[in-house]
């Protein structure tokens, strides 16, 4: 769902809005609207903070299921624009804080004491969701934060135009800048990998054999592999065979969809528009290895809901996480699979979801199941930044791959330190 938001998702705003959530105590609320009001259910006002999701009915969906609840009078605060990370981290400065909003694990939310325990929710059906989601919400043993969706991302291209170009699908890096080459044409480019390139950092990572952090937290990324890889991104950027300065980032499926480039990297969100537009001649890959020692590799983004640890209605908050995020199914399924494509964290409905059991969403799934990786909690957004600083010191600006690495490691170890000790 992030795709068709009005925001991209910038990772450098969310840095700068969780720095001065750690360091600022006197920011105002976002605009003059505190959303108290509002609200059909009796007894205690909740109010939850969601980003402007730009796919029709969602927001219509949000505030359908929150009528429906009964326990609680719950508002929606639906933020538009480019700043949703800056408005919820500035807001949960203040009185007004939501009581619950939707993000992303991230470690320091939880060493702040910003986000509520919820594994007394989620335990008794832990067995139902995706390991791999509860492993990214779980610190020290207790889960924090509820997954509402998965988002795959991997590949999306034209199959007429790899026919007519002569391309196979690429199971290499080398091979997907080969076969850039030969679909680029004068009005079309090969291959899209968004505007900064910085989708593709930790796709790249997992595809050359390495990771971001190991399972004791330290520096996985720098490797002869990814170097390889970084080498080889720099000569995909210098090609021409590169499309840059789309009107819209990875994330939007305009570019494929217009016919800007035959190949781009988007999420399965996407994946509904794309096949209104182009139909049967669409295909998705994963993102190629890039050494002998990788392995193909699809990102899993997505949200998840947390409660504000810190907010004036902790239990109230908890209660109505666990009544729409946990008992009801038939929003979560409606919430996964009518707004875009999304694989459903609970098993028991994404093993019931017709949408996602033929044809291209199927695929989708099985790339996802086969070679999903999923976010480490402990790999903060200053981390995250870090390696997204590499791919523009050495990719688009044709550094050094090794010195742009030793300067990420500076950056990613003092934030280790800090976290971990």
């Amino acid at each position: 769902m992030p795709a068709f938001s009005n925001s991209s998702w910038d990772r450098r705003s969310v840095l700068r809005a969780a720095m001065g959530l750690a360091a600022a105590g006197g920011l105002a609320a976002c605009g003059g609207n505190n959303g108290r009001g509002g609200g059909s259910g009796s007894g205690k006002r909740l109010v939850q903070y969601f980003h402007a999701y730009g796919e029709p009915g969602t927001e219509q969906a949000v505030k359908r299921y929150a009528k429906a609840y009964r326990e609680a009078g719950v508002t929606t605060q639906w933020i538009t624009g480019e700043n949703f990370e800056s408005k919820l981290f500035s807001a949960l400065l203040t009185d007004n804080a939501p009581d619950l909003f939707e993000f992303h694990p991230q470690i320091q939310l939880v060493r702040s004491g910003q986000v509520a325990d919820l594994t007394d929710l989620v335990e008794p059906v832990k067995d139902d969701f995706n390991q791999a989601d509860i492993a990214s919400h779980t610190v020290d043993g207790k889960i924090y934060g509820i997954r509402m969706i998965d988002d795959p991302q991997f590949f999306f291209y034209r199959k007429s135009l790899f026919e007519k170009a002569g391309v196979n699908v690429p199971t290499t890096l080398d091979e997907l800048i080969e076969a850039a080459a030969k679909l680029t044409t004068d009005k079309v480019k090969g291959v899209f990998l968004g505007n900064e390139l910085d989708a593709v950092i930790r796709p790249l990572i997992w595809a050359a054999g390495a990771d971001t952090l190991d399972e004791k937290n330290r520096i996985a990324y720098h490797t002869e592999g990814v170097k390889e890889g970084l080498v080889k991104l720099r000569k995909l950027f210098t090609s021409g065979d590169l499309l840059l300065g789309a009107p819209t980032d990875f994330w939007d499926p305009s570019a494929l969809n217009q016919g800007l480039t035959a190949i781009q990297w988007c999420g399965m969100w996407a994946m509904p528009q794309m096949q209104q537009a182009l139909g049967d001649d669409l295909g998705i890959f994963p993102f190629p290895k890039v050494t002998d020692a990788g392995a193909p590799a699809v990102y899993n983004g997505g949200w998840s809901m947390f409660v504000n640890a810190k907010g004036k209605n902790v239990e109230a908050a908890k209660e109505y996480v666990k009544w729409l995020w946990i008992d009801q199914k038939e929003y979560q399924e409606d919430w996964a699979l009518s707004y875009g494509f999304h694989v459903p964290p609970r098993v028991s409905i994404a093993e019931s979801a017709d949408k996602l059991k033929s044809g291209l969403p199927a695929e989708g799934v099985r790339l996802f199941d086969e070679y999903g990786h999923f976010d480490n909690i402990g790999f903060t957004q200053a981390m995250i930044d870090a390696i997204e600083d590499v791919v523009a010191d050495c990719v688009r600006s044709g550094g050094d791959p090794e010195a742009a690495l030793d300067k990420a490691d500076g950056k990613v170890e003092r934030e280790l330190k800090k976290l971990f000790g």
